[in-house]
Parts: structure tokens; sequence; C-alpha cells
């Protein structure tokens, strides 16, 4: 499973909530939790391609995983409800759903 199929995964398991994806040593986030975790953050927005010969880019900002309990407080504090999940290399195939480690907060 790539890391974006289990990106995606995570996100439809945690639907509402902005999903923090750690890849290595960053935070990422894509998409409209982009946009969001850009604005309360004050991040600068980029995009990615997933595939070559992919037209579709997907906009995308992350944060450095030691900054992640700053971050993280200043998402609740804003209102939102955040999911944490971590890539898994070389995610098996076939072997079911694989979601990475996933955690979630609403800041209660």
């Amino acid at each position: 499973m790539s890391f974006f199929d289990q990106y995606q995964a995570a996100k439809k398991a945690h639907a509402g909530m902005i999903l923090l994806f750690r890849m290595g040593d960053f935070y990422e986030v894509f998409g409209e939790d982009a946009r969001t975790v850009a604005k309360v953050l004050g991040l600068t927005l980029t995009s990615r391609e997933w595939s070559k010969g992919e037209t579709n880019k997907q906009d995308m900002a992350g944060f450095p995983y030691h900054q992640l309990q700053s971050c993280l407080q200043r998402l609740l504090k804003a209102g939102h409800r955040v999911a944490i999940a971590e890539a898994v290399a070389d995610a098996p195939r076939g072997r079911g759903e694989n979601h990475g480690h996933v955690r979630g907060s609403d800041g209660e």
C-alpha cells in the first residue's frame, strides 16, 4: 500500500478530523486539511503530484515531528478535531486494511 493509499484509508476512517500524517521527520496534511492547517499554523501551502503523469495536484503543508505538541495544541484550541497517523514503510499488500498507527484527539 503506497503512502498516499495509507493516508486516504486513514482519512476515510477518521472523517471529520484533520489528519496529521507522519512521513519520516515531518507531519504532512493534504487537501482541505492542508488549507486549514496552513491557515491556523501560518504554514506555507504547497502542492504535490502523487504519481507521474497525474495532472491533479494535491495541496499539502507540513511541520517537523518535534513540533507536534505545539501544533496540536494550537489546532485543538482553534476548535479542530485531530487524528494522528504514521506511515508504514513497505506496507504489505493484500493483508487487509492497514492504516498505520492512528490515534485521535478531540480536545477533551
